[in-house]
């Protein structure tokens, strides 16, 4: 009978209840190569990011306090907001169709928390305190001057590498200029600036130098959904058992026997994919929510089957099906629903966008008042206007009547700027002639203008007088 006593715990607790600490071997080969050229990439991203500017915006900035959002050089307002979720259901609806067809390869190659951790940290540890043994040794060993002179230094340069990660996730959530600004000022003059860099320095620190791999287990609610989302279909990290267990299963190796008479499987129960495992896990024993789908088991597989004259995949991507019976992956019916809803998401937020006005604005009738009557017979309505420049340049703009003969009255000024990144407000008075009118309550629309071209068109009520 199978033992499936692994599923009624997590590799990073003992049954004690205390901590159980992870110290994988290091990886080698080429999955491992790839995710590192990869993670490369990604972190310049990261830590450029800020820096990089399109027609004068952030590329990418999350302002939630000040309510201001770039993506790719757009600015993003409260106004836009509905645009906003869209983006984040097509992105959730995108993570969940490729964790459908594709497992949880987001979280082994794109995700930052296996990114730092991994590629950043765990180098760094490997390069202070040694591969596996070693720091188990390490862990093990009395506090001598090896020891202190080994953890202080890991623990420092985690320290500023967190403190750096800190100051670049405030600048995609302030703006790079006001990073800028806190150092000018000071501590002292910017106390929620200061407290804000601490606690995400800390922050960042107790994960990657503490919690590490729990991260994935235990908060993230990603692994949890893989009851839901993946089928027999999905192609993940697995382990070959029909090939690895043949007839009477997984053995040590030996040279001097031949393996495909004796009825013995390809897996020489050597024990290395559990070993470079990051979370801790036997990938023997099927998929289980611990995996992310980092590829280490693989690289450190193919290597031992290269070396015993075995062919390499024993562990490889590969969908269930594709193990049992060798069926080939095939678009199913829900792959098929996720790709059509994801295809209508992407097509309804790029005309969205496309319609987006570089100025909006917001035409409302001044609460209370009712309309008045001219006297040449015209009716008008005082209203109040906001408008909201999305792009970093001064923008002057001219309201204008569409939907009927009449004119625009603008109180106090004759012109409108808006400037870069600003709002402005004002007061203005429409006056239509009455016999224009058909009902007390009119529909009008009102053009937005800049340099003679139509950007937008504002709706809103007017009233004029009963009609008997």
């Amino acid at each position: 009978m199978k033992d499936d006593s692994f599923r009624d715990h997590i590799s990073t607790i003992n049954e004690d209840g205390s901590r159980h600490f992870i110290f994988p071997k290091k990886p080698h080969g080429k999955f491992y190569d790839y995710r590192t050229y990869l993670s490369w990439f990604l972190l310049a991203f990261f830590f450029i990011g800020p820096f990089i500017k399109i027609k004068g915006n952030p590329l990418l900035m999350i302002n939630v306090l000040e309510r201001k959002f770039s993506l790719f050089g757009s600015m993003f307002y409260p106004q836009d907001f509905y645009i906003f979720v869209l983006m984040m259901i097509t992105g959730i609806v995108f993570i969940v169709l490729f964790t459908v067809v594709f497992g949880r390869i987001f979280c082994g190659w794109l995700c930052p928390q296996t990114i730092f951790l991994e590629m950043v940290f765990r180098k760094i540890e490997f390069a202070i305190d040694g591969d596996r043994i070693r720091q188990m040794k390490l862990d093990k060993m009395p506090w001598n001057s090896e020891k202190y002179r080994k953890r202080i230094s890991k623990w420092s340069i985690y320290f500023i590498i967190s403190y750096l990660i800190a100051n670049t996730f405030l600048a995609y959530v302030m703006g790079i200029e006001k990073v800028y600004e806190f150092y000018e000022v000071g501590p002292i003059a910017n106390p929620g600036g200061f407290g804000a860099l601490v606690i995400f320095t800390v922050a960042f620190y107790f994960v990657f130098a503490s919690f590490r791999e729990q991260a994935c287990i235990i908060a993230c609610p990603y692994g949890r959904l893989q009851g839901v989302l993946l089928d027999r279909k999905s192609i993940q990290v697995s382990y070959d058992y029909v090939r690895g267990e043949k007839e009477t299963g997984r053995a040590k190796f030996k040279k001097s026997e031949d393996r495909s008479t004796t009825g013995k499987g390809d897996c020489i129960d050597c024990n290395q994919c559990v070993e470079v495992c990051p979370t801790g896990i036997d990938i023997r024993n099927g998929s289980q929510l611990e995996c992310v789908n980092c590829t280490a088991c693989m690289d450190a597989c193919d290597s031992v089957m290269d070396s015993v004259n075995l062919p390499k995949g024993l562990i490889r991507y590969a969908s269930e099906e594709n193990i049992d019976n060798g069926e080939k992956p095939s678009f199913n019916a829900r792959i098929i629903g996720y790709t059509t809803v994801l295809t209508i998401l992407l097509i309804v937020v790029a005309s969205l966008l496309f319609l987006r006005s570089d100025v909006d604005t917001t035409l409302l009738r001044l609460p209370g008042q009712l309309y008045q009557t001219e006297q040449n017979g015209d009716i008008s309505n005082v209203f109040t206007y906001k408008m909201v420049n999305k792009t970093n340049f001064d923008k002057a703009v001219e309201l204008k009547l569409i939907s009927h003969k009449g004119e625009i009255e603008m109180v106090g000024h004759e012109a409108i700027v808006v400037k870069a990144s600003e709002r402005y407000e004002g007061t203005i008075f429409i006056k239509i002639s009455k016999d224009q009118l058909n009902r007390t309550k009119n529909k009008v629309i009102i053009g937005v203008y800049e340099e003679g071209e139509l950007i937008k068109k504002v709706k809103t009520n007017f009233i004029g007088p009963m009609k008997f």
